[in-house]
């Protein structure tokens, strides 16, 4: 590690990613308000006897369809139930891991009795916002996340204010993790990830084993959709290709698919979503494995996939419009034409170019089971940029928003998804509102 320490930018990267590449337990936007909930409940005096929560519209968007892991139930208000019943309130995303039968009875049964009540935070600045206030018989306690997914800005109870602070502390200042990536670039990150000692990078292998793990659980049962299950059924039906590039698109879809649906195992997030570190971790995973990569390549390939979906992502507002698994899948391109090629910053450069031409206009019309047909999308046109790449082609400068140089390309889009999408993401919002009522 004395190297690392020799090195002050590596250092960061890896703090970087450490803070963003993180184990969760559902879809993050429940979670969020689950942990809220949890963390109020163990600031409550008394039984709960009921809970008002309040959310921003994006958070809303992404918490209406989907179930949240061992209830069999989708929405926000299970998942603020079961927070304040059985959550863990220093576990941050997995803050359910640890809930028990009778917690997701009782969380249940509380949404049967007209216990549990979720509103809009009107009006609303934030793009991430939650707010849980539980009440007993003895008092109230209030906790408010703000701007990250386990955020806590400010916890209050009926004696006063507990804590507080700013919500732009921590999250945009220099001292964050992240503010090393405003000041890098594509190749200073390639360059890191062809020479830091492999034992400092060796933990990202836990994200090939968590979301492997997921991958395994969607093709063994019928969660979500079972994208990637009824894929598999047609590959033995001589439907599909028995190669590569179905093995991407079945195994990516699968951990999808067991995540959306409910299942009870963690993955290994990015940006603050599951789906997007599944889609920077799998189908690069897969090729790994298809070359017989070793631990070291493979270590190396997923640092510069989950790496540059993180560069990708600090340039776009945490919730939006555009779907992040396009960009997540950035990163998984240039993972994989790290793993294919010679490791060369054009290669890799091409393949996100390309993916730019492609996927860019995907919409993110809320957390659903139907996310895991986006993963597999933004998957299979990662696949296809990297064959591009290899035979030194791609989606030029002369082309839409793709320009010249790949740093612009990139914020191209991102300043599409930070300004015109932000009335689109309005549009889905009104319509999925509409829909639930």
């Amino acid at each position: 590690m004395s190297e690392i320490i020799k090195n002050p930018l590596w250092q960061r990267f890896i703090h970087a990613v450490q803070e963003e590449v993180k184990p969760a337990l559902g879809c993050t936007e429940p979670v969020s308000l689950a942990l809220a909930a949890a963390v109020a409940a163990s600031e409550l005096n008394g039984s709960l006897e009921r809970i008002d929560a309040w959310v921003s519209p994006n958070l809303m968007k992404n918490g209406l369809g989907v179930t949240v892991p061992g209830t069999g139930m989708a929405g926000l208000p299970i998942a603020a139930a079961l927070g304040a019943l059985g959550g863990n309130p220093g576990a941050g995303l997995e803050v359910l891991k640890d809930a028990s039968v009778q917690a997701i009875a009782d969380a249940k049964a509380m949404l049967k009795a007209g216990k549990v009540k979720v509103m809009l935070q009107q009006p609303c600045d934030d793009i991430l916002f939650s707010r849980a206030k539980l009440y007993s018989q003895d008092g109230w306690a209030c906790v408010t996340i703000v701007g990250g997914h386990t955020h806590i800005v400010h916890i209050e109870t009926e004696t006063g204010v507990k804590f507080t602070q700013d919500a732009g502390v921590g999250t945009d200042d220099r001292a964050s993790p992240l503010a090393v990536l405003s000041e890098t670039s594509l190749k200073e990150i390639l360059a890191f990830v062809n020479t830091v000692p492999f034992d400092a990078i060796r933990f990202i292998l836990d994200a090939a084993q968590l979301n492997g793990a997921l991958s395994q659980e969607g093709l063994r049962g019928t969660w979500g959709l079972h994208i990637g299950a009824t894929l598999e059924k047609q590959c033995a039906r001589g439907l599909l290709a028995n190669d590569l590039s179905t093995a991407i698109l079945i195994r990516t879809s699968a951990a999808s698919d067991a995540r959306m649906g409910g299942a009870t195992l963690p993955a290994m997030s990015n940006s603050g979503s599951g789906n997007q570190g599944i889609t920077a971790t799998v189908p690069v995973m897969v090729v790994a494995e298809h070359f017989g990569a070793s631990d070291e390549k493979l270590a190396r390939a997923l640092m510069l996939s989950h790496l540059s979906a993180i560069y990708i992502h600090h340039q776009l507002p945490r919730l939006s419009a555009l779907c992040a698994a396009t960009t997540a899948a950035m990163g998984a391109a240039a993972g994989m034409a790290w793993l294919m090629g010679d490791g060369q910053y054009s290669t890799i450069s091409m393949a996100i170019s390309s993916m730019i031409g492609d996927v860019s206009g995907m919409i993110c019309d809320g957390a659903s089971n139907s996310c895991a047909m986006k993963v597999s999308t933004s998957a299979s046109a990662a696949w296809k940029a990297v064959l591009m790449a290899l035979d030194n082609t791609s989606v030029t400068g002369d082309e839409g928003i793709v320009a010249h140089n790949v740093e612009h390309s990139i914020a191209n889009l991102c300043a599409l998804a930070c300004h015109s999408m932000q009335q689109t993401d309005k549009q889905i919002i009104g319509i999925m509102t509409r829909k639930a009522h």
